[in-house]
């Protein structure tokens, strides 16, 4: 039901990294806490929690962050030492413990490429806030049943299906059958 990306692990988890990326990037860009907190339109206290390590997150804040900044969301939650080819790194967990989000992996592309790996249990649904324009999402379930209800109209994909849209308008991910759903998720920015 949340997407919130939650501490589940130990600080060497993703909430980590987005704290020293945060401070590291926001101070390259010359800005302070309130002028990046402007920017990205979210709390300034927001900012000192999370480059304090002390709070969760949403999905959506992060990609303000990063636009705000000027760089894209892989750079706010990834690992500064590695590549990013492969981060395999959990982004989101819903209200059961089948649903799970990883961020896979990041490639460039205009902006950047996300390849990630997500699955639903049965009644659980991921709410997105919109993207910027120009960004569009690719679908592959390839266990189950998933149902996209976006501005522009639904679509249920079945095991074995696709679907690509525009990502810059709301949509969320739904389980819309009686197993576990299990798909692939491309983000192009």
């Amino acid at each position: 039901m949340s997407n919130i990306m939650r501490s589940q692990e130990k600080r060497g988890d993703v909430l980590a990294h987005v704290s020293s990326n945060l401070r590291r990037l926001r101070m390259a860009a010359g800005l302070s806490q309130d002028a990046l907190a402007k920017r990205a339109e979210v709390s300034r206290r927001m900012i000192v929690s999370l480059e304090g390590g002390d709070t969760n997150v949403s999905l959506s804040s992060l990609d303000r962050l990063a636009w705000a900044l000027g760089v894209d969301f892989v750079a706010m939650v990834a690992d500064p030492t590695a590549a990013t080819e492969r981060i395999d790194a959990t982004m989101w967990r819903g209200a059961s413990d089948a649903s799970i989000s990883k961020l896979l992996g990041s490639v460039p592309a205009a902006s950047s490429a996300q390849l990630w790996s997500w699955s639903l249990g049965v009644g659980d649904t991921y709410q997105a806030e919109p993207d910027p324009a120009g960004w569009s999402e690719m679908i592959f379930v390839h266990e189950g049943c998933v149902r996209i209800d976006k501005q522009d109209g639904a679509v249920t994909i079945k095991a074995g299906d696709f679907a690509i849209y525009g990502s810059a308008q709301e949509f969320s991910y739904a389980n819309a059958g009686e197993t576990i759903a299990r798909f692939v998720r491309v983000v192009v920015c």
